[in-house]
């Protein structure tokens, strides 16, 4: 038996669009990065603060509509999805590798945890939750 589940709360990246992509087969998917960060003191006392961008791609129905009326740069996300690489050539003719969080099928969370524009609502998709709790207690660091 193995697991492949991945658990991140962040913030929508202030530095890229979230996109809404038409697939050949009709179906749209949804991509956007969310920036999460880890914060510590050094010896000296100053503050130090590292980020990580992490590729976020929504394949779910339900959700890519959600995501396009509701999530824009710097709204606070948790997701929670799986793991996933894939192989692809690039315009040089080099094969490259890309990880990304997806959110497929069933067992899927995206919940809005600071919604910018104080909407509230809560709704539910086969497979996947979306909910939306408005808490602008402090300000996006990115």
């Amino acid at each position: 038996m193995s697991v492949n589940k991945v658990i991140l709360l962040g913030y929508v990246s202030n530095f890229q669009e979230v996109q809404i992509k038409e697939l050949d087969n009709g179906k749209r998917v949804a991509s956007f990065v969310l920036v999460t960060s880890d914060s510590w003191k050094e010896k000296s006392g100053e503050k130090k603060t590292k980020y990580e961008n992490h590729r976020v791609v929504v394949f779910s129905d339900g959700l890519v509509g959600i995501i396009e009326k509701y999530i824009k740069k710097g709204t606070k996300l948790f997701v929670e999805g799986s793991l996933q690489t894939r192989k692809w050539t690039g315009n040089d003719g080099v094969e490259k590798y890309t990880t990304e969080i997806v959110l497929q099928g069933f067992n899927n969370k995206l919940e809005i945890i600071d919604n910018r524009d104080k909407s509230n609502v809560s709704e539910n998709y086969e497979g996947s939750s979306y909910s939306s709790e408005v808490d602008i207690s402090d300000d996006v660091p990115f």
